[in-house]
């Protein structure tokens, strides 16, 4: 499996042990790029995630805005 960051978007949060959450452009094995939040760790290895394809993340945040709307 291989991956390639195409865009970094946004540091989520950076914990004091170095490990970090990240919001990212991805492509997996060379595949059509997709959102990609994950926990990274202080040696720049991807650990676990999510990947949402662009109308996955549009309903991510309809969700997310509804949510906080209240």
């Amino acid at each position: 499996m291989t991956m390639e960051v195409i865009k970094r978007i946004a540091l989520i949060s950076g914990l004091e042990t170095g490990y970090r959450k990240e919001l990212n452009l991805v492509s997996w094995n060379g595949k059509e790029p997709k959102i990609d939040l994950r926990k990274w760790s202080p040696e720049g290895i991807a650990l676990r995630g999510l990947t949402l394809t662009e109308d996955e993340a549009k309903e991510l945040q309809k969700v997310l805005n509804d949510m906080f709307a209240e």
